[in-house]
């Protein structure tokens, strides 16, 4: 990789399985950078070892619970003309990883950010998934607790679109055992293990399949690919609980409103009134 002339934030893939996967491109930053901001310093220096690649910059760690006050430090060497190469434990940074908050301080800062592509489990679990590819959404790691990830899946009932999540290993049955309550236990999903790695598996079935095949346990990374809603008509009343869900996930009333009308076939107008109306019932 040629590197920035000037400062940049770079946001470099790195392997989400085997090393081997890593590019050329990305030797010769991690190689090149005057600073390597990484998410766990004792993994990435185990993938420089694998890499057989020296830094010559200096690495910091960048996690979640320094992002905050690191973001600053980065600032003043991007702006001083230095290459800042940001690493995450496997993936693309800020893909549910560290890397959204430097990046809106580096535009607030007017300061370049760039990206060196690369692996992806949410791309990879998708392309081989066999689920529509046309459109899609990502929607993470959802809440912890059944409550909470309840609102969530309700929030995406009628989402027209495939759906990718993330989810701990150890969680995983209890997250099907909602999503197949909640979407329905005939929903077409794929279950994505240990992506790209020696012993990666690409289970297939409907929600409810998946929720048996995972009681038992399972173990590595996880990334779920869920098919979208089939087209509906939904009358105003009916969407008014998909509105209410949407609402009590964070969302914008204005927002909440469009998306629903437009994957239900609600009318836009009289949904967004109820809406309010609803609203008001409640105050």
């Amino acid at each position: 990789m040629n590197l920035p002339p000037s400062g940049a934030l770079v946001l470099a893939a790195t392997p989400i399985g085997s090393h081997r996967d890593a590019s050329e491109s990305l030797r010769s930053l991690l190689a090149e950078a005057d600073v390597v901001a990484a998410e766990d310093t004792r993994k990435f220096g185990l993938l420089l070892r694998r890499l057989q690649v020296m830094t010559s910059g200096r690495v910091v760690s960048f996690y979640e619970g320094n992002e905050e006050a690191r973001t600053g430090e980065l600032l003043e060497a991007i702006a001083a003309g230095q290459t800042v190469a940001l690493v995450t434990d496997a993936g693309m940074p800020s893909v549910s990883d560290p890397g959204y908050r430097i990046v809106r301080a580096c535009i607030e800062h007017d300061l370049r950010v760039t990206s060196l592509p690369g692996p992806s489990a949410v791309l990879t679990a998708l392309a081989v998934s066999g689920l529509p590819t046309d459109r899609f959404c990502f929607e993470g790691f959802l809440p912890r607790k059944s409550g909470e990830r309840r609102a969530r899946l309700t929030s995406v009932a009628a989402e027209a679109r495939t759906m990718v999540f993330f989810e701990a290993p150890h969680r995983l049955a209890d997250f099907l055992a909602d999503a197949a309550d909640v979407l329905g236990a005939d929903r077409a999903a794929v279950v994505c293990r240990e992506l790209t790695k020696p012993y990666e598996e690409v289970v297939r079935g409907t929600l409810a399949t998946l929720h048996e095949w995972a009681v038992d346990g399972v173990r590595g990374e996880v990334t779920l690919v869920v098919g979208g809603a089939e087209e509906q008509h939904t009358g105003v009343d009916g969407a008014l609980e998909l509105v209410a869900a949407r609402i009590a996930d964070g969302e914008k009333l204005s927002s909440a409103v469009r998306s629903v009308a437009d994957v239900t076939g609600a009318n836009r107008k009289e949904l967004y009134e109820a809406a309010l109306a609803a609203r008001k019932d409640k105050t």
